[in-house]
């Protein structure tokens, strides 16, 4: 006997207005900004920078925040290996349709694992997967501590901290590597700039 919850028994169906003739209506190209690094590494603020500057520019973008989705979408899961997969996944699956609607999707995780974003990376068709790297400096990082979470985790309160005792890997072949300029950090804006000129030469923001 067949169970109405087995996926043989579920059936795509195509949608009559397609991919192109919604990124014509919104005159963009559809994509994901995948934005990761150590927590306090500036993910969230270069994310809603480049929110903001594409805003300015009348393209359409949203942001999925690491922090933000676990209040909702994702408020079943902890910190394992497996639930940060699970997390990552998630968000890829998330980010894919918002891609397909035809707008600029700035993902911003921690994602610390390389499998999981190349996983979400292969989700994606004709390369619209952007990698950012915000290479910032551990040391950096925990001095800002903005949340305490360093401190907590040092002191032994949290298990399983990114950079403490779980470990972050970094890409290896990411579209965008932004870090310190002669031990200087880069204004948000200076950083969401160099992610917009990206998009620019690559035609996401061309009119289609």
């Amino acid at each position: 006997m067949s169970s109405l919850g087995n996926s043989n028994n579920i059936f795509w169906q195509e949608c009559p207005v397609g991919k192109l003739e919604r990124q014509k209506l919104i005159n963009q190209k559809g994509c994901v900004v995948w934005i990761t690094g150590l927590s306090g590494s500036g993910k969230s603020t270069l994310a809603f920078a480049l929110n903001r500057q594409l805003y300015s520019r009348g393209k359409l973008s949203y942001v999925l925040d690491g922090d933000n989705l676990r209040h909702g979408l994702n408020k079943d899961l902890g910190f394992s290996a497996e639930d940060r997969t699970e997390n990552i996944r998630r968000v890829g699956e998330v980010a894919k349709l918002f891609a397909d609607a035809g707008m600029i999707c700035i993902a911003s995780l921690i994602s610390p694992y390389r499998k999981d974003r190349d996983a979400c990376r292969a989700m994606l068709p004709d390369s619209n997967f952007i990698e950012v790297f915000m290479n910032t400096p551990l040391s950096l990082c925990e001095s800002r501590d903005a949340k305490g979470l360093y401190k907590l985790a040092r002191a032994g309160k949290i298990k399983g901290f990114t950079g403490i005792d779980d470990p972050y890997e970094p890409p290896l072949q990411c579209e965008i590597e932004l870090q310190q300029i002669d031990g200087i950090c880069r204004t948000p804006t200076a950083m969401s700039e160099q992610v917009v000129s990206y998009l620019e030469e690559k035609g996401y923001l061309e009119d289609q």
